[in-house]
């Protein structure tokens, strides 16, 4: 069960590496498409948005399977961890939907994105330490 939290929470790092690069991609998209004399309002989409739209769930869905196989395995702090994942991914969907109302708040909705991958990281390597043998003198 160590080798599946390791690879969840790697999953989720590298989830969240492909949602910056998906929104960068939309940006850009949007930028091109402006200059282009594309018309961008409320019926505009792009595959950057729509990426970042679905791959924001399926973070959420790896997140409670992180935290579900942190109950199944020894990983030192491996519940906390996988917690806080849980409960920074709840944080990121309340940024997204509010952050529309007051764009500014998007930025804490980007920095709050990269700690989710710092702490589904830092679980990741946890995990891939082996279990330390207690041995009694």
């Amino acid at each position: 069960m160590r080798n599946v939290y390791r690879i969840v929470g790697l999953t989720i790092a590298i989830a969240v590496v492909l949602q910056v690069a998906s929104i960068a991609l939309s940006g850009f998209t949007i930028a091109k498409d402006a200059n282009d004399g594309a018309s961008i309002g409320a019926d505009y989409s792009n595959f950057g948005e729509a990426y970042h739209s679905i791959a924001g769930s399926v973070i959420g869905l790896l997140a409670l399977v992180f935290l579900i196989v942190s109950f199944l395995t020894d990983v030192p702090r491996g519940r906390v961890l996988a917690g806080i994942v849980v409960g920074l991914v709840v944080v990121q969907f309340l940024l997204a939907v509010v952050s529309f109302g007051v764009p500014a708040l998007g930025v804490l909705h980007g920095i709050n994105g990269l700690v989710i991958a710092g702490i589904a990281s830092a679980g990741a390597r946890r995990a891939a330490v082996p279990k330390e043998s207690v041995t009694s003198a």
